[in-house]
């Protein structure tokens, strides 16, 4: 059985550690402990690895952000996943720090990732894993808060935000999305 999973971010070191690129952090940390090795690839850098029996292909898009969907849809295509097999890994305003929900479907919430791909895909039905990093910031500067980089106090929690976001992945590729949702939306 195979899975898609999508971290979404943007590419290059300007970027790397501000809090729109949780994405690329949960999959660069699930890669590690998998021993998988990213390459770049067409649209994005690839990693498959494997979990209990099944491949995981782990996806960095290099479209930017606002092109996410152009990422998701090549690779769906290419690895032959159907929709039900695919993750979505994202920040989430509307959720406090460290906050973690995955979902089944629903809307893309403001967001400029789920939005190009809902708007690729044509739904809103595909599982996805919001990260929180809440809405600390002053009317008008979202994109400043999202694309600055992980406060002190954050940074002290973040990795272990990231192994819980782990377990909701490889759980979520082992038992499904119901029970994952069940045993782990409320860690």
């Amino acid at each position: 059985m195979k899975y898609i999973i999508i971290g979404l971010g943007n590419p290059g070191e300007k970027y790397a550690e501000t809090r729109h690129n949780i994405g690329f952090k949960v999959l660069d940390s699930l890669a590690k402990e998998l021993d998988g090795t990213f390459q770049i690839d067409r649209h994005a850098e690839v990693a498959e690895v494997k979990y209990k029996g099944r491949t995981l292909v782990l996806v960095k898009p290099t479209t930017y952000m606002n092109l996410s969907g152009k990422a998701v849809s090549y690779w769906m295509q290419q690895v032959k996943v159907p929709l039900e097999n695919i993750v979505v890994v994202t920040d989430d305003l509307a959720l406090p720090f460290g906050k973690l929900r995955m979902k089944g479907k629903g809307s893309d919430g403001g967001h400029n990732g789920l939005a190009n791909i809902q708007q690729t895909l044509g739904t809103g039905n595909y599982t996805r894993l919001r990260f929180g990093v809440g809405n600390d910031f002053q009317k008008g500067r979202q994109v400043d808060y999202v694309l600055g980089e992980w406060s002190a106090e954050e940074k002290e929690t973040l990795a272990d935000r990231i192994d819980v976001s782990k377990e909701f992945i490889k759980s979520y590729c082992t038992i499904g999305l119901q029970m994952t949702m069940t045993n782990w939306n409320n860690k």
